[in-house]
């Protein structure tokens, strides 16, 4: 069996050890292959449905087909077009001749007036909570909704939330957010309720390509370092890894990507670190500057007193 990605655990993360336990079972997680999401959005449907999500209204936003825009307390997938004037690389379709079913529009993204192949490419990308190894929301959340599983992902419960917001502003990903109606705090929660039933979660169910794996952490990184030399023997040497590693900022997160683009190109911030890391160093300062400060007020105490 995996060893727990606790382990990797530094002496000086932020209170509570990141909230694992003593003998936790096996992390679980996500692991997102952008190089073959088709942008159905299942994902999000999968997902809106399965956890009773709230419509966030249906205004056209003109950005590609992204409609959803970003996540939020009413998206907890996202799925991100990106068009760029870059060749495809070495992708190759198996496919043959494509058959015109008399639609109204047939030629396919980047064709020119030829039907020759242009530089264009889309970049789709399904994003959601990255369930971090050092999760600063967990930190700062001062009534215990935030919860660190038996999984190893962070779960808020909205039932005991008092909506405070510190946890928003804590999240290096911007990814928490909360609802107008009543300011709780809501995200993804890797389908908990589904885990604790033996059930994969509804995005990664509902995914036809298999670009959103769920599984234990370790084996998803496994396959994500054979999938990336995969991409990189193709000649696609800008794929990469993002969340992976156990030692970038955020101790590595439960959902991890593989990208095609920098990811500034995906909306990801590109060096992201836990915002609670240098809260005991804080701590120690604030401790010191209160003692030095009665001592101070001792000794004029004193002083008068002679």
């Amino acid at each position: 069996m995996a060893a727990p990605q606790h382990h990797s655990l530094q002496s000086d993360d932020p209170p509570n050890g990141g909230g694992y336990g003593d003998d936790p079972s096996p992390r679980y997680g996500f692991f997102t292959d952008t190089s073959v999401c088709i942008g159905c959005k299942a994902c999000e449907v999968a997902c809106k449905e399965w956890n009773a999500i709230p419509e966030d209204g249906l205004e056209f936003s003109g950005n590609s087909y992204d409609n959803t825009g970003g996540l939020g307390a009413g998206t907890w997938r996202h799925v991100a077009f990106i068009e760029q004037r870059k060749p495809l690389g070495e992708q190759r379709s198996e496919a043959g001749a494509a058959v015109d079913l008399g639609l109204p529009e047939f030629a396919r993204p980047g064709d020119d007036v030829e039907g020759e192949r242009t530089e264009f490419r889309w970049l789709m990308s399904s994003d959601v909570c990255k369930h971090c190894t050092h999760a600063a929301c967990l930190d700062v959340c001062p009534t215990g909704s935030l919860f660190r599983t038996e999984f190893g992902t962070v779960v808020v419960q909205e039932d005991i939330c008092n909506g405070c917001g510190y946890c928003v502003s804590a999240c290096p990903y911007g990814v928490i957010d909360q609802r107008k109606e009543d300011g709780r705090a809501w995200k993804c929660t890797l389908c908990y309720d589904r885990l604790g039933e033996g059930m994969e979660p509804a995005c990664a169910k509902a995914c036809p390509t298999d670009s959103i794996q769920f599984g234990v952490l370790d084996d998803l990184r496994e396959r994500a370092d054979e999938r990336l030399a995969q991409l990189h023997d193709a000649g696609v040497d800008d794929a990469r890894l993002y969340g992976r590693d156990p030692d970038d900022g955020v101790g590595g997160d439960g959902a991890f990507f593989l990208l095609l683009d920098e990811p500034e190109v995906y909306g990801l911030p590109p060096n992201p670190v836990v915002t609670t890391r240098d809260l005991p160093q804080m701590w120690k300062h604030a401790g010191a500057a209160a003692g030095a400060m009665l001592a101070g007020l001792g000794a004029l105490f004193l002083g008068r007193q002679r």
